[in-house]
């Protein structure tokens, strides 16, 4: 085997190792996706940095502070806005945890009503036995509820995706659709009138922290 270096290979392998530093860090997987989270730091994040914290390659929303009530909320939005698009992300709960994402959300205001929030929530835990079914995990929070029952065990992780075309809304929990919907022709009204945020075409993605630890990881958009 001929193994000398010759000028047009050595050529060749500059190329090559001047193309791999070029390509940017998140670039755009097979499947159209790219990362939301890069798992070192908050860039491309804004809100509440001081209670999402990286470990391990995890975005972790932290447990609320002494004296701290649990209704009070800790948001961290991307600092993109988003019209359509697939969100997909593992999530792991502890006991109680309660925490949601926003989509097509604004900054202020409580996103529930001027966005829309997806809950992310232990709803079998005991303190939440009495829930409406708007209030289930995977909801649209006031707008439409998701088939209940699909949450692994506390403790493991949870794999979610949520679709936003247009005015459909689909939301996949452990590969079972959950909730797929018309925005413009809801079935559940009994709290449409507390939701204006319904009608927004774009907004920034949120993780919504309610004061409970919830671990999120694989944060991943692909715009439609």
């Amino acid at each position: 085997m001929n193994t000398r270096c010759t000028p047009n290979l050595l050529a060749a392998c500059i190329a090559l190792t001047v193309l791999s530093i070029a390509l940017p860090l998140h670039a755009e997987n097979a499947d159209g996706f790219v990362p939301l989270f890069n798992g070192r730091n908050l860039d491309g994040w804004q809100g509440a940095t001081d209670v999402y914290a990286v470990e391990d390659g995890k975005l972790v929303c932290s447990k609320h502070g002494p004296g701290e009530k649990e209704s009070t909320e800790k948001n961290l939005f991307t600092t993109k806005e988003y019209a359509d698009f697939i969100l997909c992300f593992e999530f792991k709960l502890e006991p109680g945890a309660n925490n949601g994402v926003a989509v097509r959300s604004p900054l202020g205001g409580r996103i529930a009503t001027v966005g829309m929030e997806i809950q992310i929530l232990d709803d079998y835990a005991e303190q939440y036995k009495n829930l409406q079914p708007h209030q289930y995990h995977g909801s649209i929070y006031l707008l439409a509820p998701a088939k209940r029952g699909h949450l692994k065990p506390v403790g493991e992780w949870n794999s979610e995706e949520i679709m936003f075309r247009g005015r459909r809304a689909k939301i996949t929990l452990n590969g079972v659709v959950i909730v797929d919907v018309d925005l413009d022709n809801l079935e559940y009204k009994k709290h449409l009138d507390k939701n204006t945020g319904r009608t927004r075409p774009k907004g920034h993605i949120g993780f919504l922290g309610h004061g409970s630890r919830v671990e999120f990881r694989n944060i991943r958009i692909k715009e439609l």
